[in-house]
């Protein structure tokens, strides 16, 4: 596993980052596989875990936090989780008042048997939720030694502005793949800056790797409904994708790693797996270069992107 800097913190991450979140962090799938993944990602080199206090229902947390307290050194890890968003009546929605901003630290440090924080992101803030209440009460948290470093999970063009306005951020953690290749630019900028830029969906969710509609088990149909939901340009664009499946000795998911990886401003790309098949193969992006024949086919297949 490689290394890379994240932005001006002073820290570095593996480049590749473990996501503990969506079905990995649901109550329905067993806990037990769910910490084996963890440990397995440690063991092969990951240091860099990402999740947030409203994921997978608000389980993703506890279930990291058990992982967590089965590795004598997690403290030299770099955990990465959010505040802003909360769960009612089995939807999400934002909130990034100064209370429950504090609130949620206070409740993600149990959950993730933490001490503090080491890199805490806003989750999905508005250039209007900045207020001077919010800013002083995150002075505070890292004043208090709950939170780290600070930065913002975002996509929001204004946000990201404003954030790289503001000499209390460090990260801007935002979602840059294969399938989202006119995101370099954002990415390019924000570590022009020296923010830390942890990649997020890295694999694009995997949907150029997907047969629909046939699912091997329940999990497969839950990751299509929700690209069904929230991803419908991507499953558009991962058509030109299919022939990334496999090449050679190469997964999909493990190119499409490599991909993200070729960017420099990227301090890490980070994924989310529930199969030990997947994690093996992605970790092993680390350090491989692409060759020029299936970048080539790569980019004559993004020329193709609407």
């Amino acid at each position: 596993m490689l290394y890379r800097p994240l932005g001006k913190t002073g820290l570095r991450v593996s480049e590749i980052g473990f996501g503990c979140a969506s079905f990995w962090g649901k109550k329905i799938f067993n806990e037990s596989d769910a910490i084996k993944l963890v440990h397995a990602a440690v063991d092969h080199g990951v240091t860099f875990f990402d999740t947030g206090s409203s994921y997978s229902g608000g389980n993703a947390e506890p279930r990291l936090g058990r992982a967590l307290s089965q590795i004598k050194n997690k403290h030299e890890l770099v955990i990465a989780t959010k505040a802003g968003s909360r769960n009612a009546r089995n939807r999400v929605y934002y909130d990034h008042s100064p209370s429950w901003i504090r609130q949620s630290v206070e409740d993600s440090l149990v959950r993730l048997k933490l001490d503090t924080i080491p890199l805490l992101h806003l989750h999905g803030p508005q250039p209007a939720n900045l207020t001077d209440d919010l800013l002083s009460t995150l002075v505070k948290l890292k004043e208090q030694g709950k939170v780290r470093h600070l930065g913002t999970n975002n996509g929001n063009i204004k946000t990201i502005e404003r954030v790289l306005a503001t000499p209390l951020f460090e990260s801007v953690m935002t979602n840059y793949s294969i399938l989202q290749p006119e995101r370099g630019t954002i990415v390019d900028k924000v570590a022009s800056r020296e923010f830390g830029v942890p990649a997020g969906m890295a694999v694009g969710g995997g949907l150029f790797q997907n047969s629909w509609p046939h699912f091997r088990s329940l999990r497969d149909a839950w990751y299509a409904i929700r690209a069904w939901k929230n991803h419908r340009s991507e499953i558009q664009r991962a058509k030109h994708l299919q022939f990334l499946r496999q090449q050679d000795e190469w997964t999909g998911g493990e190119i499409a790693i490599a991909w993200v990886l070729r960017n420099p401003s990227v301090s890490s790309a980070v994924f989310s797996t529930t199969r030990m098949e997947h994690l093996l193969g992605n970790v092993r992006a680390s350090g491989r270069a692409l060759g020029n024949e299936v970048l080539h086919e790569i980019d004559l297949a993004q020329s193709k992107f609407q």
